[in-house]
């Protein structure tokens, strides 16, 4: 019974890839793997400017940890993941540039890891092709060398599922228990970066493990999950008053979760908005979306391929573990940002890539060279839209990113220099360039009160930002305004 087990786990072709037909063998799919994230890497670094200033969210992370920053308000949401990833070069460095450069490598690094964690599920060539579409999404390169926990969730979803699966193959033996480790990291590394992400994405390892009543595995999966999430829990009760009252905080701050049907929104964001908040406009050209619509098409044909060569589990749970990971975003939540779903996209790429290779194989011999190209074209089509948009979207983020530098240059002439103080529109990536701390009386990343500004104001430089059709604040309507890019700044007066 458990060889069959195995075999309905991983079936021929995996037991090919984990080493029956020899070394070499092996060694090609570890060099094709390796192939794959080194040109991911180097993509990154051509097509997203090491240069690029950091964005909005990114300024809030990397604060967390500089010298040479004040640490901006860190909402509810939000988990120290990104904080400790940028740490080593962020805490001593200014570069941006360096720092661009050091995340790219990260995450080329990530994801030859997280395809590691598949060997011996699917041949080297099916998880090559799935790094490959995963690593040419616009999504994938835009975020990869960004200090931004989305990828690094999906890098952690694909190393948990991964080893999940060999662990149930390999039983409670030697190699089972290094599998359980590539659990555990890759569950803490998920819990890190985004927790309510984490627990999403492993429901379906969860019910997997209690099925086959897999103890240790079951273990290493909640103490991953654990260990990856205490920092964010004990947080939550040293700040937040609980827990609940964290997540409740998280989910205002989201618009409030409940049913909300996002599907649209995330497709009128594939045309490259970072944020769609609120998600109005036209829909992208049809050729832009039209990958997102057969993504799912294309995978369940993988997960049928799986079912007819008995090895359903190596697609069924990465297909699973997918539609948990997205359901929040595509039901639950009322705005969209296409670096969300950036875990669902790691997982569905490995059933995808296996149909991709059985749609390139089928037919008789003089069809499958036949087959074989339509696959090529089609694959060739998708890089070609994904660079293109990809190549509008660093073009726009690195001018409004300039915007606020021009803005923190304006501020410094006007005499706004650390330690100084700024609030309004835009103060927490605009107070990050200026060097300046930053202060909101209400929304989201509220963190004073008007009286404590104004109490700031006599001791250091201080300014408040309105931004186009704005009114000022009620306790800088005296200060001197200066008009730059749209905005108004009010300057306090000296004491």
């Amino acid at each position: 019974m458990a060889d069959r087990a195995n075999t309905m786990l991983v079936g021929r072709r995996g037991n090919e890839a984990a080493g029956t037909r020899g070394t070499p063998r092996r060694r090609r799919g570890d060099a094709r793997i390796a192939a794959v994230a080194a040109v991911f890497t180097l993509a990154q670094l051509v097509f997203v400017h090491p240069a690029m200033g950091l964005g909005w969210d990114e300024t809030v992370y990397v604060s967390q940890v500089t010298t040479h920053h004040p640490a901006a308000f860190f909402s509810a949401p939000r988990s120290r993941g990104v904080s400790l990833l940028v740490a080593p070069v962020a805490s001593w460095s200014a570069s941006t540039e360096l720092l661009r450069v050091y995340l790219a490598v990260m995450s080329g690094l990530g994801l030859y890891l997280a395809l590691r964690a598949w060997k011996g599920l699917f041949p080297g060539r099916v998880l090559a092709t799935a790094g490959a579409f995963f690593a040419t999404l616009w999504v994938t390169l835009f975020y990869g060398p960004q200090a931004m926990p989305n990828y690094w969730v999906a890098i952690g979803a694909l190393i948990t599922a991964g080893c999940c699966l060999r662990a149930l193959r390999a039983g409670r033996g030697r190699s089972g228990r290094g599998t359980l480790w590539g659990v555990a990291a890759g569950a803490a590394l998920m819990a890190l970066m985004r927790p309510t992400d984490a627990v999403w994405v492993t429901v379906p390892l969860l019910v997997l493990v209690l099925v086959r009543r897999h103890w240790p595995l079951l273990l290493a999966l909640a103490g991953g999950l654990a260990a990856g999430g205490a920092e964010w829990v004990i947080e939550a009760y040293a700040w937040y008053g609980g827990l609940g009252e964290r997540l409740s905080r998280a989910s205002e701050i989201q618009g409030g979760l409940g049913w909300n049907l996002a599907v649209d929104d995330q497709m009128r964001s594939l045309g490259g908005r970072g944020l769609c908040r609120p998600c109005t406009g036209a829909m992208p050209h049809p050729v832009v979306t039209v990958w997102w619509l057969l993504l799912p098409v294309v995978a369940v044909l993988g997960v049928a391929v799986a079912v007819r060569a008995r090895r359903a589990a190596a697609t069924l749970v990465p297909f699973a573990c997918a539609a948990t990971a997205a359901a929040p975003y595509l039901f639950m939540i009322g705005y969209a940002a296409p670096r969300f779903l950036q875990p669902a996209y790691a997982l569905l790429a490995v059933p995808v890539a296996d149909a991709l290779w059985h749609l390139a194989g089928t037919g008789r011999d003089r069809w499958r060279p036949v087959a074989a190209t339509l696959v090529a074209l089609a694959l060739a089509g998708h890089l070609a839209v994904q660079l293109s948009v990809l190549v509008g979207t660093v073009d726009r983020n690195v001018e409004s990113r300039e915007d606020w530098a021009r803005v923190a240059d304006e501020l410094h002439r006007l005499g706004v220099r650390p330690p100084c103080l700024l609030t309004g529109h835009e103060a927490i990536p605009i107070g990050y360039y200026t060097g300046c701390s930053s202060g909101a009386t209400g929304g989201n990343n509220e963190n004073t009160t008007a009286a404590e500004i104004t109490d700031t104001a006599r001791r250091i430089p201080a300014a408040a930002l309105t931004g186009p059709g704005g009114t000022p604040p009620g306790y800088a309507r005296d200060w001197a305004p200066h008009r730059i890019t749209g905005l108004v700044i009010r300057v306090a007066p000296p004491g």
